[in-house]
């Protein structure tokens, strides 16, 4: 890496918003680690390979430090895998909104995974173009940095269709999201291509609302439902800039009632991957 490059990234960093706690708390374990062996940054940067800027603003929780960076510092600082470890508590939460960071926690630990959406094709779902042209089109535009982050973050979570035991999910989607073409027809069919993909999974169930649907009983909006290891059920709504988890038992139950309307309603999966098929061809 150029002093050029890390000069670049660092000043878009610059307009982000303050330090994000888990980077902060990253940054002052390796500045801890780092005067523990006597360094001071300009002779601590040449030694991983990085300069002294991208040091810096990986110490005051400006930028999220590489895989490489991260390693490498271990390496020289003989820091007993401690900085691999924080490195990988911090990945768990980077690129997640707040609001999202508990229902994310949940979601690793889940059995059972059902979700109705009508705004956008789950993140779980998602290719890479689709989460990148949905990611910058909505304002404040993100900088580069902000946008990878969230884009790594979001196609990582996509382990979870694949991990065993398996995870059961069900999706339910409304057709227009679909239609929308998000980011342009090329990028539509490589999504529903990845749709059908992972909708031939054992573990998953892909249902397309239709867009005609005199009887719909997802108009309060999309949620998702989830049965946790100990078979507790948890569910989850979001909004502009906010999102919600919930655990009364009272309200669980009416998600429940929606959501088994919602598959009654809904197109069974084969005819769905037909619809997908039918609206691939007309692209």
């Amino acid at each position: 890496m150029t002093a050029d490059e890390a000069n670049s990234n660092d000043g878009a960093r610059k307009k982000t918003q303050p330090p994000d706690p888990d980077l902060k708390n990253f940054g002052e374990t390796l500045a801890a680690f780092r005067k523990r062996a006597g360094l001071t940054q300009e002779q601590f940067g040449p030694l991983v390979g990085y300069s002294i800027q991208y040091v810096a603003s990986v110490e005051q929780g400006r930028r999220h430090p590489s895989v490489e960076f991260v390693n490498k510092s271990n390496e020289v600082l003989d820091a007993f895998g401690v900085l691999q470890i924080a490195a990988r508590q911090m990945k768990r939460r980077r690129g997640l909104a707040a609001w999202f960071r508990r229902w994310a926690e949940l979601e690793e630990e889940a059995v059972a995974l059902n979700t109705y959406e009508c705004r956008s094709v789950p993140g779980l779902l998602q290719t890479e173009a689709y989460a990148r042209a949905q990611i910058e089109n909505v304002p404040p535009v993100p900088t580069e940095d902000e946008a990878e982050d969230r884009i790594v973050r979001r196609l990582e979570r996509q382990e979870l269709l694949h991990r065993t035991p398996y995870t059961t999910f069900s999706f339910i989607i409304e057709q227009t999201v679909f239609e929308r073409q998000t980011g342009g027809p090329e990028v539509t069919r490589a999504l529903i291509d990845y749709a059908r993909e992972c909708a031939r999974l054992p573990n998953v169930d892909i249902q397309i609302m239709p867009t005609v649907s005199p009887e719909h009983a997802g108009t309060d909006g999309p949620f998702c439902l989830l049965e946790s290891q100990d078979h507790q059920w948890w569910g989850y709504s979001e909004g502009q800039k906010a999102g919600r988890v919930i655990s009364d038992p009272k309200d669980i139950s009416d998600l429940h009632l929606q959501y088994a309307k919602l598959r009654i309603q809904a197109l069974n999966p084969a005819d769905s991957m037909g619809l997908l098929m039918r609206m691939r061809g007309s692209l």
